[in-house]
């Protein structure tokens, strides 16, 4: 697949993603899975279908033009409801996405085939990627084991009969010990709910630490490649939240302008006349 320059430090941990692959991308409860999956297929700029229940069609928007125009998702939303030229700039900056989405609790068979079918319709062609988010949204999956594991097979079948590459997100335990002794670090392969992470050709093990928003994600199963179940090594990205993009360890942003600080929105470049 194509390489994200933020993505660095897990290539050089031997990670190979490949085309045609189902990914899972496992974490606690707030550590920007979705923002990793968004980030990662906008990165990689291919025709994408993202099934998303978790983000409303207007979260989804702001965070694509927060991340297209490096303004802040909160400048982002006021522009966009203040209107005028800001509004019409974020709008612009979506023009060069390709990524569709489908948007709906909860995610079912019925709803996937006939998005695909609009997609082929419209496009003639099945997108590069799908993305699911995520595993648990999918209906009856929310705490029945073996309707993960069917929705993984249907998964599975879906990559094959596509040559797509799917990523679907999915959940570790927040009550392990591990969970509450070591909470920002990559939980194991052993962690993550319904043991579903053994599934995938590829799994992803993430974490992020509030304080230093270190982003740290972990290879717990890898077919193709080495991998480590207990996530002990893993890769260190930054994380930007307030962005939704991840950049190398050693990446930082650049600073605003003298005197604007973090308290500049882009209502005041509105009233001031700017753009």
């Amino acid at each position: 697949m194509p390489r994200v320059e933020a993505f660095e430090a897990l290539y050089n941990i031997g990670c190979r993603p490949r085309h045609g692959e189902v990914v899972m991308i496992a974490g606690r409860s707030g550590t920007q899975k979705s923002g990793l999956a968004l980030f990662w297929v906008a990165q990689m700029n291919l025709p994408t279908l993202y099934f998303s229940a978790d983000m409303s069609a207007f979260t989804a928007s702001s965070r694509l033009a927060s991340m297209a125009t490096g303004d802040t998702t909160a400048m982002v939303e006021a522009g966009m409801a203040e209107g005028g030229r800001y509004r019409e700039t974020y709008l612009n900056a979506l023009d060069h996405s390709r990524i569709t989405f489908s948007f709906g609790s909860p995610i079912t068979w019925r709803d996937v085939d006939e998005e695909l079918e609009a997609y082929v319709e419209l496009w003639n062609a099945y997108p590069s990627v799908l993305v699911f988010d995520n595993l648990m949204d999918f209906e009856n999956a929310e705490s029945d084991y073996t309707e993960q594991m069917a929705v993984m097979s249907g998964l599975t079948e879906l990559a094959r009969a596509t040559e797509s590459t799917v990523i679907v997100l999915h959940h570790a335990s927040d009550k392990s010990w591990e969970a509450k002794s070591d909470p920002w670090a990559p939980p194991s392969r052993d962690q993550v709910k319904g043991g579903l992470s053994e599934k995938p050709e590829l799994s992803l093990s993430v974490a992020l630490d509030p304080t230093s928003l270190d982003f740290k994600i972990a290879v717990i199963k890898q077919r193709m490649g080495p991998c480590d179940p207990t996530a002990r090594r893993y890769a260190t990205l930054r994380c930007h939240p307030e962005t939704t993009t991840f950049t190398k360890l050693d990446a930082r942003l650049s600073p605003l302008p003298s005197g604007t600080g973090r308290e500049w929105s882009p209502l005041d470049a509105l009233k001031q006349g700017g753009l």
